[in-house]
């Protein structure tokens, strides 16, 4: 139920100018300084003001960092976005301006042909995917100005923009070889037939055919698409308007569907070849196994090479070293199990082979990348509820962790003599860092949010390791309102995470935010229960097979451990979570022996049978349920929440979004039904257009009100 790594919200509209400003003169689309905040208070509406990073890029001399400011329009539940270029230490910040000013008109240059006055261009042309060309003279970039999506390039200064490709259909992604003599572009190729090419008398018919499994995928029903690497000489005296397509007639798709980005597709340093991220199966294969591969195309011969054919688990994003003789990657060990150990795999590309260099390191790692001199690389774990950017140093293979903090740091690029790094935490959303990567000293260079953090005063958020029923040590975060008083009793949220396997870390949350609850005044206990990433393979992987069981004791453990401090109040416990959390509220509402006086589940799995049946990866349910339902009517199905009505009589507020294919709606529906049959108080918020997430504006703060208002009025107005 987690989502493998993660998502950026993007949109720019389409560069006209640029002002040459310093950070304190940039006029951005949105004046984070202008966003009223009353008591340092934080609410909904400010949590949805603040500006949101992505697209973090180092130029290729490492002087300079490009990277998009995102910020929610809530007003036009939209978002506008920003885009900035700056020095690697923070200073001497520019942003391209992304509005038009109708007072100025110079011209812009598609194809080296066809110009275009300034004033023509619409607000509704964005762009996306912004990087630095390869010799760092331009800034590339993918635009719908023509209709279809293409590649443009633009001086750093927003001027002279240039169309690179015209591909029929468009493209979704590119990247430059590193000599910059070739382009491989990502598009979508059509393979399949709709049921409108097979009966083609009826042209508005609308109906799906379907024959196997995987024709729906988390929140899109399947286009019969493939995404496709095309491969073209570059040029720019004309749009390149075809190009050769490496996988011609595979009905596969790389990068990985849905979440999978350009990190999972790399050219070799010398740009003879590619390698790409793939699961070259279909249907009821693809469903139960999460066998991908890295594969090998050769520019100059046309043939493609599996390098990691002998794993029968992921292997993903390929980075090789500056020589290209070795090639480092993240690789899982068993096939269908996501939350499989993330190993740091390197294999010799002239012998062929593979050493793990974490065998010895009972931890995940994530964001492999080289280091400029190729003796190490960088990488990011989780150890302890913290992500943190440790270096493996080669040939010796020694690891050593470079931060150290109760922060998250979620990528690192090397930049010259320091890292460029992102990091955010409970108490502050994702920010731009530079990290020496000799002590870990950092330094915030982008301070997007700082104006309103300034002004916000954040609870305190505490470490504490509780026993568990078994006499086990398990580190749970308690985050307490901003004005805390310790003579006082405050009702008190029991936070159960999603995943299964997903770490309690130092995450920001537009929705499961610890701060804003904190602000609402409650205390939020936050186990990392079993199951959980940060504290060795055996805890981790315990929960598989057993649902109901120890990881419910070890929320009970948490809950009843803060239930005996005398600023809690006992009498007003809720019970809260997303996913598995979702989950984990509908058992604790059959099997919670009264402590809880109120409930809220979002797109949690309701019935266990039927998410079997349902759900789309079926390697997920595969592996934590051990078989099918109907092969063991009497294990594990046993702890399906749906078993447990007879007992609920505590009121619940369920959640869901009807484009959840992950845990589909009616999972909410059935435990919403179930309830009000029972005569429990009961609310159902349902969003016809959200996924398993809320990632609109007014929606997120509607689900922040609702959040609210449904445990104000059980847990203080009783």
């Amino acid at each position: 139920m987690k989502k493998p790594i993660v998502f950026i919200l993007s949109a720019l509209a389409l560069i006209t100018s640029c002002s040459e400003k310093t950070s304190n003169e940039m006029n951005p689309t949105f004046k984070p300084e202008n966003v009223k905040v009353e008591n340092g208070i934080l609410t909904p509406e400010i949590l949805w003001s603040m500006g949101r990073i992505g697209n973090v890029k180092v130029s290729p001399d490492h002087k300079k960092v490009l990277y998009t400011i995102t910020y929610p329009d809530i007003k036009k539940n939209s978002f506008n976005s920003d885009l900035i270029v700056a020095n690697a230490d923070g200073t001497g910040k520019q942003r391209i301006n992304t509005k038009f000013k109708g007072s100025w008109s110079f011209s812009f240059t598609f194809g080296g042909k066809k110009k275009v006055k300034a004033e023509k261009l619409s607000a509704s042309n964005h762009i996306s995917s912004p990087n630095w060309r390869p010799d760092g003279k331009k800034i590339t970039f993918l635009s719908k100005y023509n209709g279809d999506q293409q590649l443009y390039e633009m001086q750093s200064n927003g001027k002279e923009v240039v169309q690179i490709t015209d591909i029929p259909g468009g493209i979704k992604g590119y990247k430059y070889s590193p000599d910059m003599s070739n382009l491989l572009l990502i598009k979508d190729i059509k393979l399949d037939e709709t049921p409108n090419d097979i009966y083609s008398d009826l042209p508005k018919a609308n109906a799906r055919i379907e024959d196997d499994l995987m024709y729906r995928h988390w929140d899109s029903w399947h286009d019969y698409k493939y995404s496709h690497i095309l491969v073209a000489p570059y040029q720019t005296e004309d749009p390149i308007v075809e190009a050769k397509d490496i996988m011609e007639g595979e009905r596969y798709d790389t990068p990985l569907e849905p979440f999978g980005g350009m990190d999972q597709i790399t050219w070799t340093p010398d740009g003879k070849k590619i390698a790409y991220t793939c699961k070259k199966l279909s249907g009821k294969a693809y469903a139960l196994s999460t066998n991908s591969d890295i594969y090998l195309y050769d520019l100059g011969s046309g043939e493609t090479k599996n390098l990691t054919k002998d794993n029968p688990g992921y292997d993903k994003n390929p980075v090789f070293s500056p020589d290209g003789l070795r090639m480092a990657w993240e690789s899982m060990p068993r096939d269908g199990y996501e939350a499989d150990k993330n190993r740091l795999m390197i294999k010799d590309m002239e012998t062929g082979k593979v050493i793990d260099f974490t065998a010895n390191f009972d931890q995940d790692i994530h964001n492999p990348v080289w280091n400029l001199m190729g003796d190490a690389l960088f990488f990011i774990s989780n150890r302890h509820a913290t992500e943190d950017i440790y270096r493996l140093n080669l040939p010796g293979g020694d690891i050593h962790k470079i931060t150290e903090g109760e922060y998250n740091y979620t990528s690192v690029i090397p930049a010259g003599g320091q890292l460029i790094s992102t990091r955010m935490s409970m108490s502050m959303p994702t920010e731009i860092y530079s990290v020496n990567p000799v002590d870990g000293t950092t330094k915030n260079i982008s301070e997007v949010n700082r104006p309103i953090l300034n002004n916000l005063k954040m609870g305190n958020v505490e470490k504490r390791w509780i026993t568990t029923s078994d006499g086990k040590e398990m580190l749970t975060w308690v985050i307490y309102p901003p004005n805390f008083n310790p003579e006082k009793k405050y009702p008190t949220l029991l936070y159960c995470q999603g995943g299964p396997q997903s770490s309690v870390s130092q995450f920001w949350s537009y929705r499961w935010n610890f701060q804003m609850m904190a602000a609402n005044d409650y205390i939020v206990v936050a186990p990392n229960r079993r199951g959980l990433p940060g504290f060795g393979r055996e805890w981790t992987e315990q929960i598989s097979g057993d649902y109901g069981g120890l990881n419910m004791q070890d929320y009970l453990s948490a809950i009843d451990t803060l239930a005996k401090e005398s600023y809690v109040d006992e009498n007003n416990l809720g019970a809260i979570g997303a996913s598995y959390g979702g989950y984990s509220v509908y058992w604790l509402a059959g099997n919670h022996d009264k402590r809880f006086s109120a409930f809220i589940s979002h797109c949690g799995v309701f019935n266990q049978e039927m998410m079997y049946t349902t759900t789309e990866e079926m390697f997920f349910v595969n592996w934590d349920l051990k078989k099918p339902y109907w092969e063991m009517p009497d294990q594990h199905y046993d702890f399906s929440p749906h078993l447990f009505v007879k007992n609920w009589d505590t009121p619940i507020l369920v959640i869901h979004g009807a484009k959840d294919f992950r845990i589909p709606y009616t999972q909410g529906m059935g435990a919403f039904n179930a309830a009000r049959l029972r005569d429990v108080p009961a609310r159902f918020l349902f969003f016809p257009e959200e996924n398993h997430w809320v990632l609109t504006p007014q929606n997120g703060i509607l689900w922040q009100r609702e959040f609210k208002g449904w445990l104000n009025k059980w847990l203080k107005d009783n």
